[in-house]
């Protein structure tokens, strides 16, 4: 039911992951930090057209990440408003903002990781460029993260390495070398990604990671 829900919202995926594997979330972005009675993450995705990565420019890729991440906002929101009239507490955390800072690593997270959460509802595989690779979409996704105090029966998680043996092509590719380590340096990537040069207006500036990926396209996803 949960699914159908999320299904004829308008998300293209949807995972359930129980609260007992997020043991190794940060101090502070725990599901429980949000919502202390929760017992469920319930993954929402949607398809992120793939020839925004074809473009000379980025500006489609920045309209249509823009436009994702106000889809999936809004399409959480409404499916936890159905949950609760199915009697059960259930809030959305935010697509890719609000933010704040980790004062213990000074990187910036979400409420909680929705990729990580992806990945605990059997969504898909995080891989070396940090991104989740789905079979369906390959790294082509956009994910929201809805926590609810239902006990719902979690599916069952992908095994293995989502990356090619020995594949290393978003490491070597990445313009300011921000991959190769468990953690993404963030703060390069983002002045690399989201600086905006005078005379105009923001655009997202690079999504190597991404393009070069072997796994950029999933089954469902084919140009």
């Amino acid at each position: 039911m949960v699914k159908q829900i999320a299904l004829g919202l308008g998300a293209d995926l949807c995972g359930i992951a129980s609260i007992d594997r997020f043991g190794g979330a940060p101090e502070g972005f725990h599901p429980c930090d949000i919502l202390p009675s929760c017992k469920t993450v319930v993954v929402l995705a949607k398809r992120f057209p793939a020839g925004t990565i074809r473009c000379e420019t980025t500006v489609p890729y920045t309209v249509t990440r823009n436009t994702l991440s106000t889809e999936l906002d809004i399409l959480s929101v409404r499916f936890c408003a159905k949950m609760e009239e199915a009697g059960v507490t259930a809030v959305p955390t935010g697509t890719i903002s609000p933010t704040r800072e980790d004062t213990k690593t000074g990187r910036w997270r979400g409420a909680v990781s929705a990729k990580h959460s992806a990945a605990a509802a059997g969504l898909g595989r995080i891989g070396k460029n940090t991104l989740l690779v789905t079979p369906e979409f390959g790294n082509m996704v956009w994910l929201n993260a809805v926590l609810t105090d239902a006990g719902l029966e979690p599916d069952d998680m992908l095994a293995g390495d989502p990356c090619p043996e020995g594949c290393s092509l978003c490491i070597d590719s990445c313009p300011v070398k921000a991959l190769g380590n468990p953690e993404m340096k963030q703060g390069d990537c983002f002045a690399h990604a989201f600086h905006t040069e005078p005379g105009e207006e923001f655009t997202f500036k690079c999504h190597t990671c991404r393009t070069v990926c072997p796994n950029c396209l999933g089954s469902g996803n084919r140009l």
